[in-house]
């Protein structure tokens, strides 16, 4: 943490501000807040330079603003990276089935095998790893193509059975916001039938949607031995959008284990 004041205090003296410059500039920021927990004494500034202080949320928000630093920059002084938010949600496996709101537009790059595109045929199959050699940081701006602002992603609980084998618990979800709307077409397999990402009352789930009225039916695999939910829509549910990509581990085994 001592690296971090160090830093700060060297953006400072950089912009040749005294502590009496940072007490004042953060009051003008807790005042327009409503919030004195903005503000930062002198005193307590010392500390953040010189004693490894860590500072509150509001008070790194002000020091940021009167330095004109990156927020998401100075907590990477302190050892929080936002860019592994994502993974991090993934990784942890959390039984319920939850929505992953985190905003791809904040982050500046993202890390991708930079040599993926030009060594691949993505019109074949082949094997990933003999790709996937080299990784480096890709600004974001390349992405553009991926309309990565309409979608949102979402993680599938480990106990949640509803959707498999189509969808396994434990599955990392990409959902289509654009695609809210109920798809009446005429499917051939369960394969080509429309699955959603619905908020409900109780929380999150993935389903096959059909409207009757002014009911939402939200049906679950057959095999997951689940029964339909029924919902007032709107009013009870909200289809947030259409599942468009799955990535998931197949591992049959657990499944016995835990229903067994």
């Amino acid at each position: 943490m001592y690296e971090a004041g160090r830093n700060l205090r060297k953006l400072r003296e950089q912009l040749r501000l005294k502590y009496r410059d940072v007490e004042e500039a953060s009051q003008k920021i807790a005042t327009e807040h409503g919030n004195q927990e903005f503000a930062i004494r002198l005193s307590r500034l010392a500390d953040i330079e010189n004693k490894g202080t860590v500072p509150s949320i509001y008070r790194l928000y002000s020091l940021s603003a009167i330095y004109g630093m990156d927020f998401g920059k100075v907590l990477q002084w302190y050892g929080v990276d936002l860019s592994g938010l994502l993974a991090d949600a993934v990784r942890l496996g959390i039984e319920q089935t939850r929505s992953l709101n985190f905003q791809t537009h904040a982050l500046k790059h993202v890390d991708l095998p930079v040599d993926f595109v030009r060594t691949a045929d993505l019109r074949k199959t082949s094997y990933l790893s003999r790709h996937m050699q080299n990784w480096g940081a890709v600004p974001l701006s390349l992405l553009k193509p991926l309309n990565l602002r309409a979608q949102r992603y979402a993680f599938i609980g480990t106990e949640d059975w509803s959707m498999d084998p189509l969808i396994r618990p434990g599955s990392f979800i990409q959902i289509d916001e654009s695609k809210r709307h109920i798809r009446n077409d005429i499917w051939i397999s369960e394969h080509d039938r429309p699955i959603y990402f619905v908020e409900h009352r109780q929380g999150f789930r993935c389903g096959w949607c059909t409207e009757r009225g002014e009911f939402l039916i939200l049906e679950s695999h057959p095999t997951s031995h689940a029964g339909p939910e029924i919902y007032k829509h709107p009013g009870e549910a909200e289809i947030l959008g259409q599942v468009v990509g799955v990535a998931m581990r197949l591992d049959p085994a657990k499944k016995r284990h835990k229903r067994s």
